[in-house]
């Protein structure tokens, strides 16, 4: 709540008074101490005493970016919006000068451009000291009608970025303000009027005195000379206006097209970026189709390979088979051959032997249909008893 603007204030530049003051300084003026216990409660009346109590202005100062008390008093002053009668007083006041710069820092923010001059350029006859604590902390010398040339000329002062404002010929030139009319031209008209009012000197030779009546007095040329130094004041003002302006306008289209080139190059690179992405995708498609196709060729060539060591393999076995064939055949052939040619009455005492054998065994029971019996007759065979006959 001690942090809002007052509901009955206006907007300043279409935009919250407290907003003139960037978010990062504003926060760190909400936490400060000197915010939360002198600027609490404070009035447009009771705001005039704390501003006598100053000493010294400034923005932010040390690491950590502390706020000085003259910018603290700044925010207050845009948080309760002092009526113009008021900050006009502050600007008056010849006083104290702290509450004059402080009402002069207050009109730049929120006053008009022809407010701004009319009432911040009488302040250029103020040459009275002031103590300003810099970044570091330290405390530098200044005087008032450098700090208010400061505010005419700059965009930045005290941490706070000032609102552009209208160069003053451009007001001239609008018939919104008077030709700029300096403290000195008073002093000049004095000494004029002086000089015309002493008497003419006695002791002027012929040729002077025939030059002062033709209109060449020094007087007259002193008038003339004035005003031609002070046109050429007021063009030389003119001229570094406008060589400002230019030099502004300049600097700011060669940032503008320094901008365009960055985003050109950007966009080129980003082209090219995704130009050689998508170079590399194709190439590495196409190195996986042609591994694709060496591994189905290996593929095919191995199994080509297969099947001739399969077709070798089965001629092979197919081969050793029909040898085995032919060599059973000619086994076969040469034993029935041996069988034909054998001698019959050789055979004779064989079949015989064998004939014997096999009633031998018949006689001793060993080929018994029951093999338990066949087993007692062998065993009884064995030893030389008589098989059993059942």
């Amino acid at each position: 709540m001690a942090n809002r603007t007052d509901p009955l204030a206006k907007s300043i530049r279409g935009t919250n008074p407290q907003n003139l003051v960037e978010k990062i300084v504003r926060s760190k003026i909400y936490q400060n101490t000197y915010w939360k216990e002198q600027c609490f409660g404070l009035t447009a009346e009771t705001l005039v005493d704390k501003a006598m109590e100053l000493d010294h202005l400034g923005g932010t100062f040390g690491g950590n970016r502390k706020p000085a008390p003259f910018i603290c008093l700044v925010m207050k002053m845009l948080q309760i919006q002092p009526e113009k009668d008021i900050v006009v007083e502050f600007i008056k006041n010849e006083d104290y000068k702290y509450v004059r710069v402080l009402g002069a820092f207050y009109l730049r923010l929120t006053g008009t451009d022809v407010d701004i001059y009319r009432y911040l350029e009488p302040l250029y006859n103020d040459y009275r000291k002031l103590r300003r604590k810099l970044a570091d902390g330290q405390y530098a010398l200044t005087h008032v009608d450098e700090y208010i040339d400061e505010l005419l000329t700059t965009d930045y002062s005290c941490d706070i970025a000032l609102p552009r404002i209208k160069k003053r010929w451009i007001l001239e030139q609008n018939k919104q303000l008077e030709p700029r009319r300096s403290a000195l031209e008073d002093d000049f008209e004095e000494e004029e009027e002086k000089d015309e009012d002493e008497p003419l000197a006695t002791g002027l030779d012929d040729e002077h005195e025939k030059d002062y009546y033709r209109g060449g007095s020094p007087s007259r040329e002193r008038e003339r000379d004035r005003r031609r130094d002070s046109h050429r004041y007021r063009d030389r003002d003119y001229d570094r206006d406008r060589d400002y302006d230019r030099d502004y306008d300049r600097d700011r289209d060669y940032d503008r097209e320094r901008g365009r080139r960055d985003r050109d190059r950007d966009r080129d690179r980003d082209r090219d970026r995704d130009r050689d992405r998508d170079r590399d995708r194709h190439r590495l498609r196409d190195d996986d189709k042609d591994y694709g196709r060496e591994r189905d060729r290996g593929r095919d060539r191995e199994r080509d390979r297969r099947d001739r060591e399969r077709g070798r393999r089965r001629s092979y076995s197919r081969s050793r088979s029909r040898s085995r064939d032919r060599k059973d055949r000619e086994d076969d052939r040469r034993k029935r051959h041996a069988r034909s040619s054998a001698s019959p009455v050789r055979d004779e005492p064989k079949k015989k032997k064998e004939k014997k054998e096999k009633k031998e065994k018949k006689d001793d029971g060993t080929d018994h249909p029951d093999p338990e019996i066949a087993e007692a007759n062998r065993l009884r065979a064995s030893l030389g008893l008589k098989p059993l006959k059942l």
